[in-house]
């Protein structure tokens, strides 16, 4: 029995090394041992501590083994079940961890309604306490109440929480109107290659801010003389950058000017809560924002975040691949046109109510129904654009879509260094995907799935695509380490059992 936890306990650890794309070698190193030493705990043919089993997922983030842990490791999917009923889309995980870090410009008190409980969520909140913002569930916990102290204490900030999620990096902007000197973990999250803050950085220099990276931290130095004298303009759309930016004009007296701005969908949810919070923002909805900031924001705020369209998209991607008739309801549809576009262009059948305002009272949401469907592969290629393009986050759900489509789609990844190669895990399932370089893969459909027993990719939407063919495929797989589709799901699992998937949750030790 022993020998057989230890070959089940290697084939985890041999699964989380190559899923962080190291050798044997480079997590030798990381531990202090040798590669043979590695490759024997791999077989399974060398006995392991508890202590070292902790060692070796904190070097490869991953949880090797949970002990007092009540969340769910690993999911045991029973496929080829038919979706059916309705279910509704939950708030924006990106526009509620934009919003909490938001609260930062608050010296009243916030109360974010409908939050999403996800471990994006958590971990900002942990660092949040760790600071000295008290928080707490309210309305039978559906609320969530941020009240912030005088002073913030980043002395005691809480780096392991701060580490596992890149979200920390819009601490900046609220920061650098607090206090003059700061340090801050690096920012971790997705494994999705290099991304840089120095977009970050183009914007936040303008209000005074300069940063020295070292030792795992970024060391924040402001300067009160610097002021943004012209427009700024950013070196890329992104959403972060431009939530940053809002961010850091939002108690800037005086006027700013952000050009090439993300439009998106989380941009819009935080310009609407500066606005609740006394900011005249102009331009929402365009790439140029104009921002009047309030240089002491004191007020007791009340806000709706909208719901999420990339949730929104996996659940119609989870009726497409399971061929299922499903209403999703509470989509936001103007972030999912065209989506909907491309997917009526390759034979979607579904209709759509008439649009009615969400919680917020400005954005547009629908119902939509999906049935099931002769999909076709596009004449064009998928690949994502800032918004109104096709979603970054919902390029991933595209090649399960193109999976079940008849003929070759090819997707166009371009925007992350390797979130690409996570998609040809479907191969494990049945998927015919050809890895044409680190950005494009080639999907031939349709697809005959077949269940697997699999690690969870370390990032979100391509492990939230390897569950939707897992549901799609005959028979019972098993999908381990789910701890990254945690970070942005709320009870996933649960959900999609409530319209006929059978999803259960376990852990091994």
């Amino acid at each position: 029995m022993a020998d057989d936890y230890l070959v089940r306990i290697g084939k985890l650890i041999r699964d989380a090394r190559q899923h962080r794309g190291w050798t044997q070698s480079q997590l030798a190193e990381a531990l202090g041992t040798s590669q043979s030493a590695v490759n024997r705990i791999e077989r399974g043919n060398q006995n392991i501590s508890l202590e070292m089993i902790a060692r070796i997922g904190e070097a490869l983030d991953s949880e090797i083994v949970s002990l007092g842990y009540a969340g769910p490791m690993h999911l045991r999917v029973v496929g080829g079940r038919r979706l059916s009923g309705a279910i509704d889309v939950k708030t924006s995980k990106n526009a509620c961890v934009a919003l909490l870090c938001a609260s930062l410009l608050n010296q009243g008190r916030t109360v974010l309604r409908r939050v999403a409980r996800i471990e994006e969520v958590y971990r900002l909140l942990e660092v949040l306490n760790s600071i000295g913002v008290r928080t707490r569930w309210i309305n039978d916990g559906v609320d969530l109440e941020l009240v912030p102290p005088a002073e913030l204490n980043m002395a005691a900030i809480d780096a392991d929480a701060a580490v596992r999620t890149r979200s920390i990096i819009m601490f900046l902007g609220p920061l650098l109107h607090r206090m003059d000197r700061f340090k801050l973990p690096y920012a971790g999250g997705c494994d999705l290659g290099t991304r840089t803050i120095e977009p970050h950085m183009i914007a936040l220099r303008r209000f005074g801010l300069d940063i020295a990276a070292t030792e795992g931290q970024y060391h924040a130095v402001v300067d009160r003389s610097v002021r943004p004298g012209r427009p700024i303009v950013l070196t890329e759309r992104g959403d972060t950058v431009t939530e940053n930016a809002l961010l850091a004009a939002a108690r800037y007296d005086g006027v700013t000017i952000i050009r090439n701005a993300s439009s998106n969908y989380m941009v819009q949810d935080l310009c609407f809560f500066l606005e609740a919070l006394g900011v005249k923002v102009e331009g929402i909805g365009t790439t140029t924002l104009t921002v009047h900031g309030v240089p002491d924001i004191n007020t007791d705020v009340d806000y709706s975040p909208s719901e999420d369209p990339v949730e929104a998209m996996s659940l119609l991607a989870a009726a497409v691949v399971t061929e299922s008739e499903l209403t999703v309801r509470r989509v936001p549809i103007e972030f999912l046109e065209i989506e909907l576009a491309v997917l009526e262009e390759m034979g979607l059948d579904h209709d759509r109510t008439p649009e009615y305002p969400a919680d917020n009272g400005r954005t547009r949401l629908v119902d939509l129904t999906v049935r099931p469907s002769k999909l076709e592969a596009p004449i064009d290629k998928i690949h994502p654009m800032p918004f109104p393009g096709v979603n970054i986050d919902n390029v991933p759900f595209f090649a399960a879509i193109a999976a079940a489509a008849s003929g070759k789609t090819l997707i166009h990844d371009w925007v992350y260094d390797n979130r690409a190669i996570y998609l040809t895990d479907l191969n494990r399932l049945g998927g015919r995907l050809q890895l044409l370089d680190p950005h494009r893969v080639l999907v031939e459909g349709p697809t005959r799935w077949r269940a697997a027993e699999m690690m969870c990719p370390p990032a979100l939407r391509p492990a939230v695509v390897v569950l939707l063919a897992m549901m799609a495929a005959e028979g019972t797989s098993v999908l381990r380490n789910v701890y990254v589709i945690n970070r942005g799901y709320e009870d996933l699992a649960e959900r999609l059992n409530s319209v006929g998937a059978q999803i259960e949750t376990f852990r091994d030790i």
